[in-house]
């Protein structure tokens, strides 16, 4: 039975950081997925996609030139999923001295050659330890199917008054993965660039940072050579956050046909000259569809709660 743990250790880079000097929030997420992928790969023995990542935090930046500590763990299965914790560390490689950064739950889905879903060894717990974390995995799915339908029934359509962000581009062939599509890490990347973006018009100020990630879903592949549309869509703000929602679409270029490829919910946060949340502009919804998703969002701030996330 192979090991569910793997740990990734390198340097962040000077080409790892953000508008506020730090390594950007969007690096951070290809890490996550990079060191996720490599425990399911593992497990399953096969390729594996990534299919959701839930409730990443940003509890503390990684800073340019620190030690970097990626470690991923197959904590549950099922008959080809598996559920993946990944937790981020990092500190001065001078010391050695690590300290958790963020750590999230995805879920990986092992596939064959056609992309069709293919069976994994069961994970049998061992331990008190594994098995806190396999009932831990259990509980985070209740949450997710709340989330998930909660997203689900948001209406976002050009009634929508709010301010919006959209990116398009081509998937380059520096975006593959090793099964030949766009690796999840670098959508994910894509996602905070555009939320960044759009933070920085509605707040004028660069310095502005992810907190949280959260209901990352896939719902299909995004090829090399595919367009790509990634729309950010304010939806709340707070006295110091905003709550962006951001959904991406890709298709064939000769048609421009676009289909969603992924959606999630981030918030990000300003940083004042002490790196402490600034207060931000307050945003008034409009139209009914601008009141419905500001409700939505402090709907998932409560929901979130309630599972002590």
């Amino acid at each position: 039975m192979a090991d569910p743990e793997i740990t990734l250790r390198f340097l962040a880079a000077p080409t790892d950081a953000g508008q506020s000097g730090s390594v950007s929030a969007g690096r951070v997420l290809e890490w996550i997925d990079k060191a996720g992928y490599a425990a399911a790969a593992r497990w399953s023995g096969g390729y594996t996609v990534t299919a959701y990542v839930g409730n990443v935090r940003f509890s503390r930046p990684v800073e340019v030139g620190d030690l970097v500590e990626a470690r991923a763990r197959v904590v549950q299965t099922g008959r080809s999923s598996m559920h993946v914790t990944v937790q981020v560390s990092s500190g001065p490689p001078t010391t050695g001295g690590l300290e958790p950064a963020t750590q999230c739950l995805m879920i990986f889905v092992a596939v064959d050659g056609e992309g069709r879903s293919t069976p994994v060894p069961t994970l049998e717990p061992r331990s008190m330890e594994e098995r806190l974390l396999a009932q831990w995995a259990q509980r985070r799915t209740e949450l997710r199917e709340q989330v998930q339908a909660a997203m689900e029934r948001q209406t976002y359509s050009g009634e929508g008054t709010a301010p919006r962000e959209v990116l398009r581009f081509l998937a380059a062939p520096t975006d593959v993965n090793w099964g030949g599509k766009v690796h999840g890490g670098i959508v994910m990347r894509w996602i905070d660039e555009a939320a960044h973006v759009l933070v920085t018009q509605w707040t004028h100020d660069p310095r502005n940072v992810a907190i949280f990630t959260g209901g990352v879903r896939f719902y299909r592949p995004l090829r090399i050579g595919d367009l790509v549309e990634v729309e950010a869509r304010l939806l709340h703000t707070g006295d110091h956050a905003v709550h962006v929602g951001v959904h991406v679409r890709s298709g064939d270029p000769a048609t421009g046909e676009l289909a969603l490829t992924t959606f999630c919910r981030t918030v990000f946060v300003v940083l004042d000259e002490e790196r402490r949340a600034a207060t931000v502009p307050r945003w008034e919804p409009v139209s009914d569809e601008d009141k419905a998703l500001d409700a939505h969002a402090v709907e998932l701030v409560t929901l979130r709660e309630r599972f002590g996330d």
